[in-house]
């Protein structure tokens, strides 16, 4: 159940088959994500892989002492990019490989175009997901529901359905399915995966497991709280305050940055400092970082002692790993000291500390207070108003005084494009769409024993006083407590045993609070192993603009340009 390795071997085997010589590897936009994931380039140039290109970009050089690995989604775009490259070769021989099932009809246009009988083999091999880390899998996908409704978009729908059953394809899995019940969208795509699993039953005919491996299809409308925080592990701190896309992080507009350091990778499986720390707390990672900062100081001092040959002989053979930890020291000296300079100027630590309370605590009368004196703090950002507000009309939903904080965000100058996120992440996500009792406020045994989850398990500080929804659903599944009624089984088929192999995938994205949790129950209890799968992975910016998405804003402002001819908001964040 290690995604990473599961992708990585097929993109060996691609390379590796094709036999000795120079080699290109010819991709589409998605593939190139989704290899970058698994190989750094220093690792694939050691498979004789010297050039990377894009079928879509017509441009490119004829070079037929090369032979090409394609390896593309069988999208309707691609089929037809590749058969215009057979008609006109630009290398010598031709390895196909698809990221999912081709039709024979797409396979019939291929040969027809292959004249020059430049293709050498053409294969399906199932990586048609982004491996974020072994047990954490995205597919790259901004929305998933259609504006105005909580209906899948068809385009969505499908790449999810292909995404799905490539993952499970390469995990060698045929499970049992279980979604969430309330849910519309996680009814649909569970009986298309079965469908298509029954479609293709040889290719899901594996060995079978004593227990069954299941997956379970969550919707994120049921937890819209935990993509609204502010997060203080590392990688979570990353992606909200940074941004993190295919392990790339933006810098260029970091005050002073360096040319050199405009764009960094942060991959685990290519480096240690950020394999060992990004689960850790800020506050850890400060301190590893300075310890990081002073062993590198050590070797450098050791290195510069060269008075015999030996002495230059052993510098020249540790240099290239004394070049990796140089960059390894600078580009998370350089991370790790944006997100200070960010926490303290937008006062994030005061900021987070009431976001935790209201997704926590109880005590209305003081969380609009609170709301309220976090309004008039000039320092504090308009995103993070929004997410506390949003925060507080999910909280206090039949009670609160949102038209109070609306006037008081008018009044600060928040524009009425961000003023109306508050309807909508109710309509998103409000009482009458969730299922769960986020907040513990129906008096039940479940409510009650769910207050003290998140005041007592795990709680380090004030500001990790929240747990996610998924932590209480997993917690109940792996003990055979999940309801049926809530989440039901598709097909007779149920598990009467504790699961072994579980695949979670999250409709409308995940968060990296969310990957940790599962991470730590992967540690924590024995014989379990859970895969967390999302449509895509939100911070608060992506999630609110999920919302406007499905809940149709956009299109509201829209309108409302074209009859005022004003401009009242931005359309994305």
């Amino acid at each position: 159940m290690n995604t990473i390795t599961a992708v990585k071997q097929y993109v060996t085997k691609m390379v590796e088959d094709s036999g000795s010589g120079m080699k290109v590897l010819l991709l589409d936009k998605e593939t190139t994500g989704i290899v970058s994931m698994v190989y750094s380039q220093s690792e694939i140039l050691q498979k004789e892989v010297y050039l990377f290109e894009r079928i879509d970009v017509p441009s490119r050089e004829t070079m037929k002492h090369l032979k090409a690995i394609t390896f593309l989604r069988p999208t309707k775009e691609n089929i037809e990019h590749l058969i215009k490259e057979l008609k006109s070769p630009k290398y010598g021989n031709y390895y196909i490989y698809f990221s999912n099932t081709v039709k024979q009809s797409d396979i019939k246009g291929m040969a027809e175009a292959d004249d020059h009988e430049t293709v050498k083999e053409l294969q399906e091999y199932y990586a048609d997901y982004f491996a974020v880390s072994p047990h954490v899998v995205s597919l790259n996908l901004p929305s998933c529901a259609r504006a105005g409704g909580s209906a899948w978009d068809i385009k969505a729908f499908d790449r999810t359905t292909d995404g799905l059953c490539a993952m499970l394809l390469s995990l060698r899995k045929s499970p049992l399915i279980r979604y969430h019940g309330f849910s519309d969208m996680a009814r649909r795509l569970a009986g298309n995966i079965r469908l298509a699993i029954d479609k293709n039953a040889t290719m899901f005919d594996f060995r079978r497991q004593d227990i069954p491996p299941l997956l379970l299809i969550l919707d994120r409308r049921d937890d819209p709280v935990t993509p609204l925080l502010n997060q203080w592990t590392y990688q979570a701190m990353v992606h909200e305050l940074l941004g993190i896309n295919n392990n790339r992080i933006d810098l260029s507009k970091v005050p002073g940055i360096s040319k050199d350091l405009q764009e960094v990778v942060l991959s685990s499986e290519h480096d240690d400092f950020y394999q060992k720390n990004k689960y850790l707390n800020f506050g850890e990672i400060a301190q590893n970082s300075k310890e990081l900062m002073e062993e590198f100081q050590k070797t450098v001092k050791s290195s510069q002692k060269l008075d015999s040959i030996a002495d230059m002989k052993a510098f020249v053979e540790n240099y290239p790993q004394f070049r990796k930890m140089s960059g390894t020291v600078t580009k998370h000296v350089t991370v790790i000291s944006e997100l200070s300079r960010l926490v303290n100027e937008y006062c994030l630590l005061d900021v987070s500390e009431l976001e935790q309370d209201l997704a926590a605590q109880s005590d209305h009368t003081s969380a609009l207070q609170r709301v309220r004196r976090l309004i008039e703090n000039p320092k504090v950002r308009d995103i993070d108003l929004m997410r506390t507000v949003l925060l507080y009309a999910l909280r206090y939903e039949k009670q609160s005084d949102v038209s109070g904080l609306l006037s008081l965000l008018a009044r600060r100058g928040i524009s009425d494009y961000y003023r109306r996120m508050v309807s909508a992440i109710v309509q998103y996500g409000g009482k009458n769409v969730r299922s769960s009792d986020l907040f513990g406020q129906s008096k039940t045994p479940m409510s009650l024993s769910r207050r003290l989850f998140k005041g007592l398990k795990g709680v380090e500080n004030i500001y990790t006083q929240h747990v996610p929804l998924i932590q209480e659903i997993l917690d109940n599944l792996i003990k055979g407590k999940l309801k049926e009624a809530q989440f039901p089984y598709l097909g007779p088929s149920q598990l009467r045993e504790r699961p072994q192999d579980v695949i979670v995938f999250m409709i409308g994205g995940i968060t990296y609070e969310e990957t940790l949790a599962v991470h730590n129950l992967n540690k924590s209890v024995p014989g379990i192993r859970i895969v967390l799968a999302g449509s895509t992975i939100h911070n608060c910016k992506s999630f609110l603009e999920e919302v406007v998405k499905a809940t149709g804003i956009a299109g509201e402002e829209k309108r409302t340009r074209s009859t005022s001819g004003q401009r009242h908001g931005p359309t994305t964040f």
